[in-house]
């Protein structure tokens, strides 16, 4: 598995906290996606499972560590949905929680990884808290979460939290710039755009990826210049037209943001042109307005199940088109 440099601080941390005896048993990350955290939850069971640790790192020789490496470890579980779910059920927890009060077959340590807290259901996260709360000896909960407040509270209160911050700027950027050719203005655009996190950044800067963000900007300036905002639908219907609606609407935002006069704030920092022909020719109540219909439509593109999703793009760049 990758490691990340701005992993290293709180690898560190919280390995100092097990040492010292102060780390918990159950540990909440919050982390945003595209941070690696699942890199340092691998690193963090290892040193866990390991036999004979060798200071902060896992000795990478014992038998654990060689289980570890090869994937099959006994006493590392990780819990995600099944295939084609979207949600985690009571009936796995059950059977983790039966598994976890028999001896571990190592041993040594239990580690239970669940990188997506916020999709147990609530009789699931009702059935883990007891065992969070009083769990069998050696026995650690690594749980994973990007979005906290879907947490039961009841569930949050039984772990330690520990948030994930995003590395500075300049340090994802340097990273960056070794992993791949590209413009430093792109890549500060695709930092911000990813809300800081370098491997969401890294994504988008790929060939391919930045090639569509850009076509869709250059065909945004053309239809709008045009007054035919209609002809932008081949460029946002897409099976990522999630993605590509959180474009657009960061560049609305940004040319909210340029009519208030915070243009320090800019995400995409790439389309200076195009958000100022955009402030020059919308009103603030129109832009308002439209911001937050798309922001609503790419809500219903990803909850509502069998939505039209080129019918319901049509209807709000008909409804956009309105404006002008």
């Amino acid at each position: 598995m990758n490691w990340y440099p701005w992993l290293n601080g709180p690898y560190r941390q919280l390995i100092a906290q097990y040492q010292g005896g102060r780390g918990h048993h159950a540990l909440l990350m919050h982390a945003a996606k595209g941070m690696g955290d699942d890199a340092l939850i691998y690193g963090l069971s290892r040193w866990l499972l390991c036999q004979h640790p060798e200071g902060e790192k896992s000795c990478g020789k014992c038998h654990s560590c060689n289980l570890m490496i090869a994937g099959n470890h006994p006493d590392w579980h990780v819990l995600t949905p099944e295939k084609g779910k979207n949600s985690l059920g009571v009936e796995p927890i059950r059977q983790l929680i039966e598994t976890l009060y028999n001896y571990s077959q190592q041993g040594g340590a239990k580690v239970v990884w669940l990188p997506h807290a916020e999709l147990l259901t609530e009789a699931a996260a009702n059935a883990l808290l007891k065992t969070l709360e009083e769990p069998p000896e050696r026995t650690y909960f690594l749980l994973g979460c990007h979005e906290p407040s879907r947490l039961l509270p009841t569930l949050r209160s039984r772990c330690f939290y520990w948030h994930l911050v995003t590395p500075d700027a300049a340090l994802a950027s340097q990273w960056i710039a070794r992993q791949l050719p590209a413009d430093p203005l792109a890549i500060q655009t695709a930092l911000r755009i990813g809300d800081g996190t370098p491997l969401a950044a890294l994504a988008l800067l790929q060939p391919e990826r930045w090639k569509q963000r850009e076509q869709l900007c250059q065909q945004l300036s053309t239809s709008w210049q045009q007054r035919d905002l209609l002809s932008l639908l081949p460029q946002l219907n897409h099976d990522d037209a999630a993605d590509r609606l959180f474009w657009l609407c960061s560049l609305l935002l940004d040319v909210l943001k340029t009519q208030q006069g915070a243009e320090h704030f800019v995400i995409n920092l790439d389309q200076q042109p195009l958000i100022t022909l955009l402030a020059d020719g919308l009103t603030n109540a129109a832009l308002q307005k439209n911001l937050q219909g798309w922001m609503r439509c790419r809500q219903q593109l990803l909850s509502v199940v069998g939505v039209n999703r080129e019918l319901l793009l049509t209807e709000y760049l008909l409804e956009w088109e309105s404006d002008l």
